[in-house]
């Protein structure tokens, strides 16, 4: 199984967020869901699903990917989706704006890729709704590191 068919969750996710990490990089989209579930901490962790890279393994994003992805981790809570770069992000709003691609309840996040995806898995592994997740992840803009 590559990177972007695994997703990164326990047992127990049933009414979690599930959550999507779309990167240019399919190595970038894992290794920030594996980051981001390591940080969540003991007990059960949000679904969280890298869709990184194109399906031939090459740079860039792919509606494919995204969409298996969101779907793989759609628990009905709500999947929230946080992207690296532009080009990600219109792939996203492409997907969002044909209404039946990805999960219902599924939202972009304007979050920092790094520190929101930690933000949003630790958030909703402690079983916070959709909108603590976003709030979360957006507030990640605010973290200083001086």
């Amino acid at each position: 199984m590559d990177a972007n068919a695994s997703t990164y969750a326990q047992d127990g996710t049933a009414g979690l967020v599930g959550i999507v990490l779309v990167s240019h990089s399919a190595a970038v989209a894992a290794s920030v869901a594996e980051l981001a579930t390591g940080l969540a901490g003991g007990g059960t962790t949000a679904p969280v699903a890298p869709a990184g890279g194109t399906a031939d393994g090459g740079l860039g994003t792919s509606s494919e990917l995204i969409s298996a992805a969101a779907a793989a981790v759609d628990r009905g809570a709500g999947v929230a989706v946080l992207t690296d770069l532009g080009s990600a992000v219109l792939t996203v709003k492409a997907l969002l704006a044909e209404g039946d691609e990805l999960p219902a309840d599924t939202f972009l996040l304007d979050a920092p890729f790094v520190e929101g995806a930690v933000a949003a898995v630790v958030t909703a592994s402690a079983g916070a709704d959709l909108d603590a997740v976003r709030a979360a992840a957006a507030e990640a803009y605010s973290y200083r590191k001086e």
